[in-house]
């Protein structure tokens, strides 16, 4: 997230007085309840959420990166759900870490935050090191391209552990084109990959947020369980896997490094610096 220091802030939720949300513009960006960090506002976050809660029987500590900070919404859910969990959380703005660090409460143990771009930070991940990687990624309202394409996927790949999980946000409105092409890049890498949308986005109705799960091994999405969450949620959702998904995806190409623009170009490794650390 780059935005520019001065229109960052933390605002009271009126409806909730333990609930801050990020503001970047006057744009919501993230939301997390200080008090209740099982909370989750926003519909596409309680979709991740889900991914996570699946990834391993309930309540085991997992090793978790976190690729987009924000809020830390999601780190603090895990701390909450699954106390001891190892997590770090990546987050390219400096100005949100430091916001964030000063007006919100101290960060649970086992959550560490680093300034750094996410794509040179998964470079630096030793190999099977996670077992769940997050991604929320986004510049302005934008994707960065280095961390759509199948060499960002791959380096998740191989990040994670043979049976470990990666969930990715990703915003996009109808036809759904982006989120056709990225579903098609995960697929290029992982064996098993899986959708999770608001149904009337998968009618073509609205735009807002596509929730994608990825694993190495095939079988292992618990896809059925997924489905079940996502139309219980209070924004109803659908799934799409296997052939479903394979016709969400026709004709759809992955993207590559070699497709990027010079004005989004994979960066040069660089070390990150730590922010802050629980």
């Amino acid at each position: 997230m780059d935005v520019d220091a001065h229109r960052l802030e933390l605002v009271v939720d009126p409806a909730r007085p333990t609930g801050r949300t990020l503001l970047a513009a006057g744009v919501e960006q993230s939301y997390v309840d200080v008090a209740d960090p099982r909370h989750l506002r926003f519909e596409y976050v309680r979709r991740m959420a889900a991914a996570a809660d699946l990834a391993a029987p309930p309540g085991r500590p997992l090793t978790v990166l976190h690729l987009g900070g924000g809020a830390l919404t999601l780190p603090r859910y895990l701390a909450a759900t699954r106390p001891g969990s190892a997590q770090l959380v990546v987050e390219r703005d400096a100005a949100v870490v430091e916001l964030v660090a000063r007006e919100l409460p101290a960060l649970p143990a086992g959550i560490d935050v680093r300034v750094a771009d996410a794509r040179d930070a998964l470079a630096d991940a030793p190999p099977g090191r996670y077992d769940l990687v997050l991604a929320d990624i986004y510049r302005a309202a934008r994707m960065p391209g280095h961390v759509a394409t199948v060499e960002f996927a791959a380096e998740v790949a191989r990040a994670l552990r043979p049976d470990g999980v990666y969930v990715v946000n990703v915003t996009d409105l109808p036809p759904l084109v982006f989120a056709r092409v990225q579903a098609a890049t995960l697929r290029a890498v992982f064996a098993d990959v899986c959708l999770v949308a608001d149904r009337r986005m998968l009618r073509g109705r609205r735009y807002g947020n596509v929730v994608l799960a990825a694993a190495p091994r095939a079988g292992r999405l618990p896809v059925a369980w997924l489905a079940a969450r996502a139309a219980r949620d209070a924004v109803p959702g659908g799934v799409l896997h296997a052939a479903a998904l394979d016709r969400f995806v026709a004709g759809a190409r992955p993207a590559a490094d070699a497709a990027l623009t010079a004005t989004d170009p994979p960066p040069a490794s660089s070390a990150g610096e730590s922010a802050m650390a629980p």
